[in-house]
């Protein structure tokens, strides 16, 4: 069973970046599939789709697709996680400062739903920062 599924979804995509896999599927929330949309609006992911698992339509699936370059590197380079199931960091929109020089994204959980450090800096709004990606 697990507890931190943000966690374990990220883990998963930079893995599968680090051995050059195309595909992750995860079990299907809606949180990850907003995180998953969001990561693919950043250029990280190239397609995110909701796929139903059996022909009872109780189990869904969450497929994502990674991206890669012209030269065959993965555009996820890494992901650390920043608040955890022990440990809720949240931040105003003045601290969601560039990840990796402007190369990154973190990632923030708001009232406004998923968005990344630029919208946050943009709009003003802060909330839960959830994980970094670069």
């Amino acid at each position: 069973m697990v507890t931190d599924r943000i966690g374990d979804f990220i883990i998963r995509l930079q893995n599968a970046a680090l051995i050059g896999k195309n595909e992750v599927s995860i079990a299907y929330s809606a949180n990850l599939f907003a995180i998953a949309k969001k990561l693919k609006e950043l250029g990280f992911l190239t397609q995110v789709k909701a796929e139903i698992k059996d022909d009872n339509k109780v189990h869904k699936t969450l497929v994502v697709t990674l991206s890669y370059d012209e030269k065959g590197h993965a555009k996820l380079r890494g992901v650390k996680r920043i608040s955890k199931p022990g440990r809720r960091l949240y931040a105003p929109f003045i601290a969601a400062h560039k990840v990796r020089g402007g190369t990154g994204a973190r990632i923030l959980s708001s009232s406004s739903g998923i968005i990344s450090d630029a919208e946050a800096r943009k709009n003003r709004i802060g909330g839960e920062e959830l994980f970094e990606i670069w």
